[in-house]
């Protein structure tokens, strides 16, 4: 069994480490480069970073942090916020980033995702769904809906279908991000991470909601994800990566232990 992935996201706003809840209310925390040689130190398996901004502000992230960033870790750093084009997927890898996150970008263009992926691998392209839980509905069966540019913009698609399709086009990896459980550290979407990891073969990262090792261990297990996606709860010290990998190796888990 391949070993399930914690992912320490680093969310960043003007080049500060920043957090909110549901979105919304974000505060700047701290230094992301700081934050990242942290967490690869204490055992992150994979480093996500995400300029929240890029995409409403119809930019490119700050590909400074991310050369900082990545002059810091040896594991494999993923960044996303704001690419929209192949120069863009370009310039993030080649400003040392090993996989980028297509969100907004991807679903005003589907076709980036397999253009994406002929150009540098279906393994470096990662798709990140924000979604939000909606009445179901002839055209939202699942009962939930793709939102974009950080939350601001509900675009009436329906994630499962949304998911299958991005597959289909090459992605190598979904992150599936519930907006409804951002930062309250009250647990994952379960049932929506559940629906989408059954409904596509490519890894699946659960996002949104963690608290406890509990919840990270409810999300490899009930919800069937590849990899769990953490902010709040080592953001702001509650538990090192390294208490949090004890805990699930305890509990059965195939985790990689790196020290």
């Amino acid at each position: 069994m391949l070993s399930k992935r914690i992912i320490p996201c680093l969310d960043v706003r003007n080049g500060k480490l920043t957090k909110g809840i549901k979105f919304e209310g974000n505060v700047d925390i701290g230094d992301p480069v700081a934050s990242a040689k942290r967490y690869y130190e204490d055992g992150a398996d994979e480093i996500v970073f995400y300029d929240i901004t890029a995409s409403h502000e119809g930019r490119a992230p700050f590909l400074d942090v991310v050369e900082r960033v990545a002059a810091q870790i040896f594991i494999p750093f993923c960044v996303g916020g704001g690419i929209n084009t192949l120069d863009d997927m370009r310039a993030a890898l080649n400003a040392g980033a090993e996989k980028i996150s297509v969100n907004s970008g991807a679903v005003k263009n589907p076709d980036i995702i397999s253009q994406g992926a002929t150009a540098f691998g279906s393994q470096a392209v990662v798709v990140g769904m924000d979604v939000r839980k909606t009445p179901v509905s002839a055209k939202m069966p699942s009962g939930y809906e793709i939102v974009i540019h950080g939350g601001r913009k509900g675009m009436d698609m329906d994630a499962v279908a949304w998911a299958v399709r991005c597959q289909e086009l090459g992605a190598g990896e979904l992150c599936v991000n519930s907006i409804d459980a951002d930062g309250t550290k009250d647990g994952y979407e379960l049932h929506l991470t559940r629906m989408i990891s059954d409904a596509v073969r490519i890894p699946v990262i659960a996002s949104g909601g963690a608290g406890t090792p509990e919840h990270m261990y409810d999300a490899l297990t009930q919800g069937g994800a590849s990899a769990a996606l953490i902010a709040s709860i080592v953001h702001y010290g509650e538990y090192t990566i390294r208490e949090l990998k004890e805990y699930l190796h305890g509990r059965g888990l195939p985790i990689r232990m790196s020290w």
